[in-house]
């Protein structure tokens, strides 16, 4: 992986080539590490190539090396897929401008980790559905899962999560496959999973995720006990008054989970016994 530049490493490296050059301690991996860079009038030296200073890097976009020049972090196909920097370090993603992990008051790595939490995925066989960024993926393996099956429909975000340094790789304990969960879990076999992750995209985008019948082949594919975190945020809820989680809880309950809120979303476990049969 080659370096990634933002706004503010590039102001860094630009101020020390104003000033006639030098060496600059930066983070070019999004703050995953530091590193030394040597700086001169009209670019800059890493270990061992050179590469030139962009006349100008954007705010809220993430630069990457593609061989030639330094290049967005983003790509159009359906819409709008984007790698977007935060000052925590670890960088969010937006798709259409639609920004899909929080950032505001924790950053979205350590907010990934308390979800990731109330699942207790050690030694667990995990079900992520909506593997995004893989932040998810990645605390249930620094916590010990013995096994994560990671679903991700949009070869854009995958894109963007190969160019991503705290995005893990799969292989080992880590299964990722391109594909819809909504479509896949079908084939699962039935009790396979002792916990699963949902962190599917805003209900007026992906219903089906939302649906009784996901629900039930949730309930399906999960072994009694096993515990389920989905995100829900809380949308329309100032301008509608809907609650969203209240409907969430309201459908696992009927596909056999015993539900309630947690952070901001909803944990939920799978009841044992004929009441958590699969419904439609």
């Amino acid at each position: 992986m080659g370096p990634l530049l933002t706004a503010d490493i590039h102001e860094q490296l630009l101020a020390a080539a104003r000033a006639g050059g030098g060496d600059v301690e930066c983070s070019l991996d999004l703050g995953r590490s530091t590193t030394r860079v040597a700086v001169d009038a009209s670019g800059w030296h890493w270990e061992g190539r050179r590469y030139p200073l962009p006349e100008r890097c954007r705010d809220r976009t993430v630069y990457h090396w593609t061989g030639a020049a330094f290049e967005p972090a983003a790509r159009f196909t359906d819409g709008l897929a984007k790698l977007v920097p935060t000052h925590w370090g670890p960088p969010t993603f937006e798709l259409d401008g639609i920004k899909m992990l929080p950032t505001k008051d924790v950053s979205p790595w350590e907010d990934a980790r308390a979800k990731v939490e109330l699942v207790a995925p050690r030694g667990k066989v995990v079900l992520d559905c909506c593997g995004g960024l893989g932040y998810f993926a990645a605390w249930c393996l620094e916590l010990g899962a013995a096994r994560v099956l990671s679903f991700e429909k949009d070869p854009d975000v995958l894109w963007l999560r190969a160019l991503n340094p705290w995005s893990p790789a799969a292989g080992g304990a880590l299964e990722l496959e391109e594909g819809d969960v909504a479509e896949r879990i079908g084939a699962l076999a039935a009790e396979s999973f002792d916990a699963a992750l949902h962190d599917p995209p805003r209900f007026g985008t992906a219903g089906e995720l939302y649906s009784q019948a996901f629900y039930g082949e949730l309930a399906r594919v999960l072994r009694p006990g096993a515990r389920l975190f989905h995100y829900t945020g809380s949308p329309n809820r100032l301008t509608s008054g809907r609650d969203v989680p209240g409907e969430v809880i309201r459908r696992l309950e009927r596909a056999g989970f015993g539900a309630r809120r947690a952070l901001d979303g909803v944990l939920a476990e799978r009841n044992a016994g004929p009441g958590a049969r699969r419904r439609r």
